[in-house]
């Protein structure tokens, strides 16, 4: 998984793009975007909940600290650091 330690700092956001009911969990930095596949399907948060998991691997913090702030139902999502 990528390593994105050097971002997380708080207040900060990210922009992450979600790909559900992926073969295999990935994490990738381009052009400014993070892309999360996840292997989880798109209900009742479920999706969201594992991209917010190895956002939060990623960084090297907990899950509880990033909130959701726009996206909770797109495939495209705003996540602040608290």
């Amino acid at each position: 998984m990528t390593d994105l330690s050097h971002m997380a700092a708080t207040g900060a956001t990210f922009i992450v793009r979600v790909t559900p009911n992926a073969r295999r969990a990935a994490i990738e930095l381009a052009d400014g975007v993070i892309r999360i596949s996840v292997t989880e399907v798109p209900e009742a948060g479920r999706a969201t909940d594992a991209a917010r998991a190895s956002l939060a691997i990623a960084l090297g913090v907990a899950k509880t600290r990033l909130v959701l702030v726009r996206g909770a139902t797109s495939r495209n999502k705003l996540f602040r650091l608290d």
